[in-house]
């Protein structure tokens, strides 16, 4: 039955995946080069800029509801870095050579123009929220505000939500519990619960990370800012420092 769900599912993901992937690439390759001409290739000209912005960013604001650019900017961060970086990167260096690289920094530089527009977007649309007065926005709010399209502004949120909820965040998890089976020998799969008939496998190592996860995400965007402000610049080094070793252990090849 397990079985016979998964495929179910994968059979969904790719009946939607497939035909979006036939454009998608060549589509955001396309709106990463306009982007790039429109803004004078800001990705090189505002490159040193934004170093000696980020130095001084770590100061919070006049607004106690706020958080600092700092935090903004790690909390981005650490939405864009996540598996894809590290085995999405192997797998597509094992399919499409060395030459791979190449293609990933070029699609990076471009999509650095891409998203700053779509983060100057949502700084210039975000609203605050009467409630608990703090910001709000994103391309949902873009789109309804900017576009003046309130329907497809509900589309892109509730498409977010079930891309989030069932396929991303699944990846991630799923990932992590592989990885953690293969290097120390864990169980990838070592609980079994009967749920209205159904035998599902869950792993220890995917329920720390929903525990852990419910911790940060539940204590608000305050919460989510310092934790990402702590964990995301130890985490950069660490990607940088494994990368480099990597390269130097294997510089004769």
């Amino acid at each position: 039955m397990n079985e016979s769900l998964n495929q179910t599912l994968l059979d969904g993901v790719n009946a939607l995946n497939a035909p979006l992937w036939d454009f998608l690439v060549v589509f955001l390759v396309a709106v990463g080069v306009f982007y790039t001409i429109a803004t004078g290739a800001l990705q090189i000209r505002l490159f040193v800029h934004s170093i000696k912005v980020m130095r001084n960013s770590r100061k919070p604001g006049q607004d106690s509801h706020g958080i600092t650019p700092f935090q903004a900017f790690v909390t981005g961060l650490a939405s864009r870095v996540g598996v894809g970086n590290v085995a999405g990167v192997a797998i597509a260096i094992a399919i499409g050579g060395p030459g791979a690289v190449f293609w990933m920094w070029l699609t990076a530089f471009l999509g650095m123009s891409s998203a700053f527009v779509e983060s100057s977007l949502a700084q210039l649309f975000k609203v605050r929220d009467q409630q608990n007065q703090q910001f709000r926005g994103g391309p949902a709010y873009y789109i309804t505000q900017g576009l003046k399209q309130k329907w497809l502004g509900v589309v892109f949120a509730i498409s977010l939500i079930l891309t989030y909820g069932f396929v991303f965040n699944a990846v991630q998890a799923n990932a992590i519990s592989g990885a953690t089976s293969h290097a120390w020998g864990w169980d990838h799969a070592n609980l079994v619960v009967n749920i209205a008939g159904l035998n599902l496998e869950v792993s220890w190592v995917g329920i720390a990370l929903v525990v852990l996860t419910g911790l940060v995400i539940f204590g608000g965007i305050k919460r989510i800012a310092k934790v990402a402000e702590r964990f995301v610049p130890i985490m950069a080094i660490l990607y940088l420092a494994v990368a480099l070793y990597i390269a130097f252990i294997n510089i004769e090849n």
